[in-house]
């Protein structure tokens, strides 16, 4: 069962949050961070970002990157810009896109419900990106950006939310560049917080949805903390990092789509007689073929969109992994069709979020830069659930969350 608890949250001023808050620190690169930032000095990406205070070109795994993060932090809690609540508290965040608001509830999650598989996984980490943010994490003593998890539904959870939601938020603001809505409460009442805490302490798991490596990084040095300390008894603070939970049928998973560079050394009918042999193939003359259900797939090859859909057979059904379309796609065009195995290492291949739509599929490959665009019917939820419970591990690149979780409104120390 799922351990919680509340926390006394370091977080800006109402008056601030609009020039504290980011995006968070991997959706950018450290030049579209120094741009966003501009001559904001309050702007956390001098923390999650710290890279931008130092000439171009400096690395931002440079041990003096990490310690100016330090330093940024300490200048944000003096000058008052980042200021701890007095009191331990759960808060409540929503976010709405294209007119649907989905509500998280901001707690600290337990580090041994990461290590005994509480909180289940359903994405493989690298080492060195766990090891940059264990180093942030260390060296501020805090988890100053949250992860993303999923819940499975709980009615008690849900009315107490929509209580609060009917209230006046303690921040509410459109974040710049996206246009999303932003809304956090505070809930601070003795009982509610008991009723969240005793509720999920019956809910059996926890499922990342976005963040596996901060949550990695973040479980590693409270586990970390644990073995340094002598006189540990497990209730410290650093037992806990902060996630926000979110109940599974609010979120909202976009496709996450492909382009490449080359054919193969294929013309394009010749790539399309090769496919032949496993899909039906529709050439769409009028519209852009959006994947109206798994097992369909887009492809825009020559300024031309075609829709592709499996034969029966390809796929093993009752394996929740071989008939995922992330699988499907990678088996039988990518690796059997482009000679595209290894899609985390492979340069001839880069992924695109939905969220920039099928127009940038087609920019990329007009413009030259690619000579295919692949489109997939977007992971489910349930499918997700199913790989974590199962004990397996999706291929990569295969799910994209929409919204993403603003950074600065609430960060956690670990003491």
């Amino acid at each position: 069962m799922a351990t919680i608890k509340p926390f006394r949250g370091i977080r800006p001023p109402k008056q601030l949050v609009e020039q504290v808050e980011s995006r968070p620190y991997d959706v950018l690169d450290s030049e579209e961070a120094r741009a966003e930032a501009g001559d904001n000095e309050m702007s956390l990406y001098h923390i999650i970002k710290p890279e931008i205070d130092f000439p171009m070109g400096t690395s931002e795994y440079d041990p003096k990157v990490y310690e100016r993060a330090a330093e940024n932090f300490q200048k944000f809690q003096d000058k008052g810009w980042l200021v701890q609540d007095s009191e331990e508290m759960y808060y409540i965040y929503a976010q709405t896109m294209n007119g649907k608001t989905q509500y998280g509830l901001v707690v600290g999650a337990y580090v041994p419900d990461y290590m005994n598989g509480t909180i289940k996984k359903h994405e493989l980490t690298r080492r060195d990106k766990e090891e940059d943010r264990m180093k942030h994490v260390r060296v501020n003593n805090a988890n100053l950006e949250p992860v993303f998890f999923a819940y499975p539904d709980n009615e008690v959870i849900d009315q107490l939310v929509a209580r609060y939601a009917a209230t006046e938020p303690e921040y509410d603001f459109i974040a710049p560049v996206d246009g999303f809505g932003h809304k956090l409460w505070l809930v601070n009442d003795e009982q509610d917080i008991k009723t969240i805490t005793d509720t999920f302490a019956r809910i059996p798991y926890l499922y990342i949805a976005d963040g596996h490596h901060r949550s990695a990084a973040a479980a590693l040095v409270g586990a970390e903390k644990a073995k340094q300390n002598a006189n540990h008894k497990g209730d410290e603070e650093y037992n806990y990092f902060m996630a926000v939970c979110f109940p599974a049928s609010q979120l909202t998973i976009l496709d996450y789509n492909r382009v490449v560079r080359d054919l193969n050394g294929l013309s394009a009918d010749e790539l399309l007689k090769s496919l032949a042999e496993d899909f039906d193939i529709e050439q769409s003359d009028t519209e852009r073929p959006y994947p109206a259900a798994i097992h369909q797939f887009a492809l825009y090859v020559d300024k031309t969109w075609y829709r592709l859909t499996m034969k029966p057979g390809r796929c093993n059904e009752n394996d929740p992994i071989d008939a995922l379309d992330v699988s499907i796609s990678s088996r039988l065009i990518l690796d059997k069709v482009l000679g595209i195995t290894d899609l985390r290492g492979d340069k001839r291949i880069d992924f695109v979020g939905g969220l920039r739509g099928y127009e940038e599929l087609e920019r990329r490959v007009d413009s030259g830069e690619m000579k295919l665009a692949l489109a997939l019917h977007p992971v489910t939820m349930q499918q997700i659930m199913a790989i974590a419970d199962s004990g397996c591990i999706m291929p990569p690149k295969a799910t994209w969350f929409e919204p993403k979780l603003r950074s600065g409104l609430i960060v956690h120390k670990l003491d």
